[in-house]
């Protein structure tokens, strides 16, 4: 696309410094001056640690034939003049790349807890009914939901490479940040709200606007909500698209144990390989979305029956021992609630219940004490520990969780151990267990590395969990 053009998307004013009769073709759109290709219109972007006006001679040398700025450099290239840039880069990288969510039908997710299994069971749906699709999320890249630009060429690449549908992961912070504005989503999936990113959103009303802005004609022709969840009655209310709701109460026989949840939905059996209400909650948002996308209801109970592991969900770590052990990325104080009573069902009174997490440094600390509570009310033994502590110090932060376990109200754990050291803490979870009891480890799911201070090591709970069970058996 020539750079007239794309300028002409954002602004009425030309490019500043581009001569008389030059028109580059702009054949990228960047907002890291390291991926810029010859070709490539460079986004000056401010980001929390660096302002990309300061990257853009890098860009030039690397072949950048123009630059979005918010104010005119001293450089020589063409420079597309607007007051934000954040907010400038969807459109410009939507146009540059054809609009490509206007050939896909794209699905969003969006949710506190619940988004990633979600979507993994809508595109397991949408594949039993012959449909090609791709997911993109938590499991797929270091964002949830990636910058507008890389977010525009990949789907302007599943376009081209025949993609049908695209069921997406879209963060809070995505829709703060524009980085999905000007995606087309025909329908949008609304799972929960809770405690979670207030470092961020600074209050729930601002987290709550900020998932609320998907669920607008600007964004979504259709918007599918929790009707479970305050909030999602809330969407419901507002109506500001089409709207269907979905809910627990729709289903019959339920019944859930470690290796999965059976349940009776519009007349068919859906047999899930999940655990947990929560994740039946999760079924039912993938089965509403299918349905709005013209899926049968057969053909939707089939898929969500089909073998799915969702990594780091709710997933049984296989090991030899007469106890039962699981790890979910269960990181807030709604979402460790929801898996402990999952695996409380699961032993119901044959074991106990035991759990290992910690909370992240440099992130929301309101949710600290919170989930201690959570724990102390829903676990027999809790395990405080380490969970990707970055600047902050590990003991500090049990401190504050400790404060909600000496809370807890009504305070169901008999012991709470504190082990910094998360690999001596699972030890000291699969030490604790007896025959029956399940240990749930929390709070990092599918991950698998580990954050402390500067220093970033290999740790995934799955592999710990083995490894560790196989030194305690050769000890003993």
């Amino acid at each position: 696309m020539r750079l007239r053009d794309l300028a002409q998307v954002v602004t009425a004013a030309p490019p500043a410094r581009l001569a008389d009769g030059v028109d580059p073709e702009v054949v990228d759109v960047v907002h890291d001056s390291r991926d810029v290709r010859p070709g490539a219109l460079f986004c000056c972007v401010r980001g929390e640690h660096h302002d990309g006006h300061e990257f853009a001679p890098s860009a030039r040398a690397a072949g950048a034939v123009a630059l979005l700025v918010d104010h005119v450099l001293d450089i020589d290239l063409p420079q597309i003049l607007v007051p934000d840039v954040r907010s400038a880069m969807a459109p410009i990288a939507a146009a540059c790349f054809g609009d490509p969510s206007r050939s896909l039908t794209v699905v969003g997710v969006t949710g506190t807890n619940g988004k990633t299994t979600t979507a993994l069971m809508l595109a397991q749906v949408l594949i039993a009914a012959g449909r090609r699709v791709e997911v993109l999320g938590t499991l797929t890249g270091a964002r949830t939901t990636p910058e507008a630009t890389d977010l525009q060429r990949l789907l302007g690449r599943w376009r081209d490479d025949g993609v049908e549908v695209v069921v997406m992961e879209v963060s809070s912070h995505a829709l703060a940040l524009h980085r999905v504005d000007h995606t087309r989503f025909r329908v949008s999936i609304f799972t929960n709200l809770s405690r979670d990113h207030l470092d961020f959103h600074h209050s729930m009303e601002q987290y709550f606007e900020a998932k609320a802005a998907l669920f607008t004609p600007a964004l979504s022709d259709r918007a599918v909500v929790n009707l479970d969840s305050p909030h999602g009655r809330l969407l419901a209310d507002t109506r500001a698209v089409p709207t269907s709701g979905y809910s627990l109460e729709e289903v019959s026989d339920l019944s859930t144990e470690v290796a999965g949840s059976s349940f009776r939905w519009r007349g068919h059996r859906v047999e899930l390989g999940l655990a947990g209400r929560f994740n039946v909650g999760n079924a039912l948002a993938a089965a509403h979305a299918a349905l709005a996308l013209g899926l049968d209801e057969a053909t939707i109970a089939r898929g969500l029956s089909a073998p799915l592991i969702v990594p780091g969900r709710f997933e049984r770590v296989t090991i030899d021992a007469d106890f039962t052990v699981v790890v979910d990325f269960a990181h807030t104080p709604d979402g460790l609630e929801n898996v402990l009573i999952a695996a409380d069902q699961v032993v119901g009174d044959r074991g106990r219940v035991i759990v290992v997490f910690g909370c992240g440094g440099d992130r929301d600390r309101t949710k600290r004490a919170p989930m201690g509570a959570v724990a102390a009310e829903r676990a027999d033994v809790v395990v405080l520990t380490a969970d990707n502590s970055r600047s902050e110090s590990t003991p500090a932060i049990i401190g504050e969780i400790l404060t909600g376990c000496d809370r807890a109200e009504p305070r169901r754990a008999a012991a709470v151990i504190t082990e910094p050291d998360r690999r001596e803490a699972i030890r000291r979870a699969l030490a604790e267990a007896r025959a029956g009891d399940i240990v749930v480890i929390a709070g990092k799911g599918h991950e698998s590395t580990l954050t402390i201070g500067d220093t970033v090591v290999p740790f995934d709970d799955r592999v710990v969990v083995e490894e560790v069970h196989n030194e305690m058996r050769a000890a003993s």
